[in-house]
């Protein structure tokens, strides 16, 4: 079930005012695009802008109570509900002029935000939005108007555990994707603090829990809700592409939309992308995070839906013990390193049975955890992480799977009496 959240829900006036905020709806026209058709792609005719007043959710529109015409409460609220819509509502991409970001990033000059391998980013404003930029490289080129297809799709696309993407714009074999810029913490460096390897902003089980939940209703939302007759794959699940807010702890996917726009996609029907260099060859780079790639990834190239769901097996299992996804440890007897996975170290778990869940759980939780809903969550991280993709469920009945787990410890907490709203701050300790 996607869990997309409904623009609608944003007003909460009463009812007059919700009859006014439809009414000025239906009679305000749209904003003129001669200012702004260069920066945005026009929505094809049929979509519609704002949401249909014939739902149950809006009174009848024939409804005409008789205001006065000096009344200032009404027209107030009218204008709150209608601001808080529009804010709301997904706006067109942007199409940023590759003279904007130069400017913005003082010709890429200013100190990056994040480096890997694979992007560089650039926290800046652009248009009066404060904003994370990334530089990735085209994998494989693809034709400006599929690329503006995927774009118009993934920029409406609109769910409180995914970050916005706001607009791109590429400049030779590189694009240029622009996210909104979100006050918080990657889940890696929540639960394995660098400067203080012993202390955990995610100290307790329901906020982990709240976490897996939050992922799973995203990666549902995009791999089945995110566009219409579209299959979304994220390819890029993993602990440091998930960001804890520091308000609230709860996650948001980052990076929606790199995959399809960078064309790391291959093999989709309709497809019209061109190959850079020797992709086509036998030798093809793979690009990925080690202990979040699924083999059949390893072995072909190829990402599915399978694949984000087999990253996700691993960050539940990360969840649950605190552990790296792979990690390694100097071996005392050989001399050298030992390879150490958190899918072989909970499958030894899950075979041993007995007490040994509770030694491999995150002992930071101080054994502050309904220990069933624990093994629920070790087997399904299991099942996520099964060799054979076919055998790995789908992300909807992981999310509904995860949902009720959520519940569970909820239930639990609330019996003990332990605190289920809190902030934390994310401050180094």
């Amino acid at each position: 079930m996607c869990k997309s959240k409904k623009s609608t829900n944003i007003i909460n006036s009463t009812t007059t005012s919700r009859s006014m905020a439809t009414e000025s709806l239906k009679s305000t026209p749209p904003p003129s695009s001669s200012s702004s058709s260069s920066s945005t792609i026009n929505p094809p005719s049929s979509t519609n802008k704002y949401p249909s007043t014939s739902t149950n959710k809006y009174p009848s529109t024939n409804y005409s109570p008789n205001y006065p015409s000096t009344s200032k409460s009404w027209s107030f609220s009218s204008k709150t509900s209608l601001s808080n819509l529009k804010d709301s509502l997904p706006e067109n991409p942007h199409i940023y002029d590759f003279s904007e970001i130069s400017k913005a990033t003082n010709n890429f000059l200013q100190k990056p935000f994040s480096s890997s391998s694979s992007s560089v980013s650039w926290r800046c404003s652009l248009r009066g939005k404060e904003l994370i930029l990334f530089q990735r490289k085209f994998r494989r080129q693809i034709e400006s108007p599929e690329l503006q297809q995927r774009l118009l799709t993934i920029c409406r696309s609109h769910h409180s555990s995914v970050i916005k993407l706001l607009g791109a714009t590429t400049s030779g074999n590189y694009i240029y994707l622009a996210y909104e810029y979100v006050h918080g913490a990657n889940l890696a460096t929540c639960l394995r603090n660098p400067q203080n390897p012993s202390y955990t902003v995610l100290s307790s089980w329901l906020s982990r829990m709240q976490i897996a939940t939050d992922i799973a209703n995203g990666l549902d939302y995009i791999h089945h809700c995110s566009g219409l007759n579209s299959e979304f794959v994220h390819n890029h699940i993993k602990s440091l592409s998930i960001l804890v807010t520091e308000d609230s702890l709860n996650a948001k996917i980052c990076h929606f939309g790199t995959a399809e726009l960078c064309g790391e996609i291959v093999g989709k029907e309709g497809s019209s992308s061109k190959n850079f260099g020797r992709s086509n060859s036998k030798v093809m780079k793979i690009e990925g995070t080690r202990g979040y790639m699924a083999p059949e990834f390893q072995a072909s190239g190829l990402t599915t839906q399978k694949c984000d769901v087999y990253a996700f097996g691993v960050v539940i299992l990360e969840l649950v013990s605190g552990e790296e996804a792979l990690r390694y440890v100097f071996d005392e007897g050989g001399g050298g390193y030992k390879r150490i996975s958190v899918i072989e170290r909970a499958r030894e778990v899950m075979a041993v049975g007995g007490g040994e869940l509770r030694k491999w759980v995150d002992k930071r939780m101080k054994d502050s955890y309904p220990v069933e809903v624990a093994e629920k969550m070790l087997l399904l991280g299991l099942e996520c992480v099964d060799d054979d993709p076919e055998k790995r469920p789908d992300m909807g009945l992981v999310d509904g799977r995860v949902s009720r787990l959520y519940l569970e410890s909820k239930n639990w907490a609330e019996k003990i009496g332990l605190p289920t709203d809190f902030s934390v701050s994310l401050a180094p300790r």
